[in-house]
């Protein structure tokens, strides 16, 4: 998985395995929930 964080108000995620696929987005504060979920 791929995630840039340079972006301002967008977090686009993607399979760094399969590039040319579709790019997932999520908002900063949709991204911190996920990431908050994920680690605990």
């Amino acid at each position: 998985m791929t995630v840039a964080t340079n972006l301002p108000r967008v977090i686009p995620v993607r399979d760094s395995k399969r590039t040319d696929d579709l790019t997932l987005t999520a908002s900063p504060a949709a991204w911190s929930a996920f990431l908050a979920t994920v680690k605990a």
